[in-house]
């Protein structure tokens, strides 16, 4: 017989850990995006990081503060707000609309994620982070935490990514976008 587990786990300290772990590896591509002159690297990273802070914060229904919890775009909203004075719109639904579409296979940390949750489009965003991973805000298992793009859930109801572009370009580069396709103008500052 096994004797009874007689620690606790402090999963705080579990998740700053992985959050670690993560900001390791969005260190190394900040540098090599520092050294090859990719700004945008370096902003997506901090945006990344950033996020990763907030791990373990409690899920709040309207939630945008770390003091008293997050929905999904709470989270997301705030951390735009802190890390580049940027304020998207409150919703994910018209976050949506922010940016410009991503392909999968180019997310780079910083890019927002999409996902239908609800049963309609773009009812859940996060915040991608690198290796296939994002944090967010889900009202299941009630706190902020990291989950991947390709767990069978989040895999079946993903529904695209976007990059935010600032006026002056410094985040990502404005593709050519087709016309109806660029997106609501983002406001600095609340």
């Amino acid at each position: 017989m096994r004797p009874p587990i007689t620690h606790s786990w402090n999963w705080r300290a579990i998740a700053r850990a992985g959050a670690a772990v993560l900001l390791s590896a969005l260190a190394c591509s900040a540098v090599r995006a520092q050294t090859d002159g990719g700004t945008g690297a370096l902003i997506g990273a901090d945006i990344a990081v950033r996020a990763l802070a907030h791990l373990g914060v409690p899920y709040r229904y309207g939630g945008d503060d770390p003091t008293r919890g997050f929905d999904c775009s709470g989270l997301v909203r705030y951390v735009f707000l802190d890390a580049l004075g940027l304020a998207l719109p409150r919703r994910s639904h018209e976050i949506v609309r922010s940016g410009f579409a991503v392909e999968r296979e180019r997310l780079q940390p910083g890019d927002l994620v999409f996902f239908n949750t609800l049963g309609r489009a773009f009812s859940h965003v996060g915040i991608y982070v690198g290796d296939g991973r994002f944090v967010h805000a889900p009202a299941r298992r009630g706190q902020v935490r990291v989950d991947g793009l390709d767990d069978p859930y989040w895999a079946a109801r993903f529904n695209g990514a976007r990059r935010v572009a600032l006026g002056d370009d410094s985040f990502a580069p404005a593709p050519s976008i087709p016309p109806g396709e660029a997106g609501e103008p983002l406001q600095r500052g609340l």
